[in-house]
């Protein structure tokens, strides 16, 4: 694949809102291996997994990163990106602070969308699908695998609030770590693991001349459908 690459260095412009500036970037610049539609597996796990394992060997900076979107009570969007914690028939599984907004946002509407993008090798991965709670036991041993800053943060249950003072952050994480160390498996209630169980998964591979590979998995009761879409 021949990637674009930038034809000249343009200059920031107000006028255009940096538009002259932005279409300059260049874009699919990666090197896509391809795959063939025709013989992929009957499930998306399977295909996930190895396509995750492309972007590892590829040394693609956090390939477990990936964007959570969700939907509040108002019907107002939202995506922030987290690490994907585990993926197996159930689903694609991460863990959040219940008090959070995603937490708020998935009480309220228990569905969400998960985007990867590597771009080295021009690939996406879209998930789609209804979000349920993993149960206490893998939320504790979630919980409990994070780092000791990760737990200590998460103890304040204060994420996404206004800060108006550095001083009480601190004060708080201190507090947090005390409890701690008085007891090393303490689990907050409020710490959920969740899945993502989807009723669609795309995969997307691009190429310079957009005809981009796109196979979709639509679940049919318990198998898959699949199919090529439109670049």
């Amino acid at each position: 694949m021949t990637p674009q690459h930038r034809t000249n260095n343009p200059q920031w412009s107000d006028d255009d809102g940096g538009r002259s500036y932005l279409r300059g970037l260049p874009v699919l610049t990666g090197n896509g291996p391809g795959f063939d539609i025709n013989a992929v597996p009957a499930d998306p796990v399977s295909l996930f997994i190895t396509w995750l394992k492309d972007a590892v060997n590829a040394e693609v900076p956090e390939p477990h990163a990936m964007t959570l979107s969700t939907v509040d009570a108002q019907g107002s969007p939202r995506a922030r990106v987290l690490i994907l914690k585990a993926v197996d028939a159930q689903g694609w599984h991460f863990a959040v602070n219940s008090v959070s907004q995603k937490g708020h946002d998935l009480s309220a509407n228990p569905s969400a969308a998960l985007t990867f993008y590597w771009p080295a090798l021009v690939r996406q991965v879209r998930i789609c699908g209804i979000v349920v709670n993993d149960g206490a036991e893998a939320s504790a041993q979630d919980f409990l695998a994070r780092p000791l800053g990760s737990r200590a943060m998460a103890l304040t249950l204060r994420q996404s609030q206004p800060l108006t003072d550095s001083a009480e952050l601190g004060t708080e994480i201190e507090k947090a770590h005390r409890k701690l160390s008085d007891n090393p498996n303490f689990v907050p209630d409020e710490w959920i693991s969740y899945g993502v169980q989807p009723h669609q998964v795309e995969f997307w591979e691009g190429t310079s001349d957009r005809r981009h590979l796109r196979l979709s998995y639509q679940r049919n009761g318990e198998r898959w459908d699949r199919g090529r879409l439109w670049p």
